[in-house]
């Protein structure tokens, strides 16, 4: 895994959305917030997710799959395809395509998720429970919410500066520093936004 990087905001470019940073803790990094989901049908598919497939009045074609580490899966006639980036609605409507292209006339698809794969962000150090929290998953879940559930701060935790640390598609890991003392008393719940698979580190206080 390759070295993780502490990112922070300059001095001379302040954000209104951002929380000042204490002089005397690293300054904040901004972590982009998760938009805002509409339903089920705005779940965007991810590898393990087990998927039934149903075809109206074609009993003999329904099947329940799982989604691979690449994001593909096969089903009967049209094989293997790959449903990288597609939410349960737009995988619905591709295989509805691929069908009614060859095989079925107006074929009426339902793709459901009937088993999520896991999803959970970390959270170890100065608090109460740490470990794996599950994530929520018709929603998001920010840094307060994350360490709320990991039983909240111990009472020798540093939350001036507590450490998110999150790696991208191709594996490189980016730390983020954030003081959540700053965090809380703006009230700014709508910020730092976890993702699926990262690591909060809450170090103890050196004093």
């Amino acid at each position: 895994m390759s070295l993780a990087l502490v990112f922070s905001l300059s001095a001379a470019e302040p954000s209104a959305s951002v929380p000042a940073a204490d002089s005397a803790a690293p300054a904040v990094s901004a972590l982009p917030s998760l938009p805002e989901k509409s339903g089920k049908t705005d779940y965007i598919l991810r590898p393990s997710d087990t998927l039934q497939m149903r075809v109206f009045q074609e009993e003999d074609m329904t099947r329940e799959v799982s989604l691979s580490n690449e994001f593909t899966l096969s089903l009967p006639l049209i094989g293997t395809i790959n449903l990288r980036d597609k939410t349960v609605r737009q995988a619905e409507d591709l295989i509805r395509e691929l069908y009614n292209r060859d095989y079925l006339v107006n074929p009426q698809v339902t793709l459901t998720v009937v088993r999520y794969a896991e999803r959970t962000v970390n959270v170890i150090g100065a608090v109460n429970s740490p470990g794996a929290v599950p994530f929520p998953i018709e929603q998001g879940m920010n840094l307060i919410e994350a360490i709320t559930r990991a039983g909240g701060f111990s009472r020798i935790a540093n939350q001036k500066d507590v450490r998110i640390t999150r790696a991208d598609e191709k594996g490189i890991s980016k730390t983020f520093s954030v003081n959540a003392v700053r965090l809380i008393d703006s009230r700014a719940s709508n910020l730092w936004s976890l993702e699926v698979g990262d690591v909060v580190f809450v170090p103890e206080s050196t004093f």
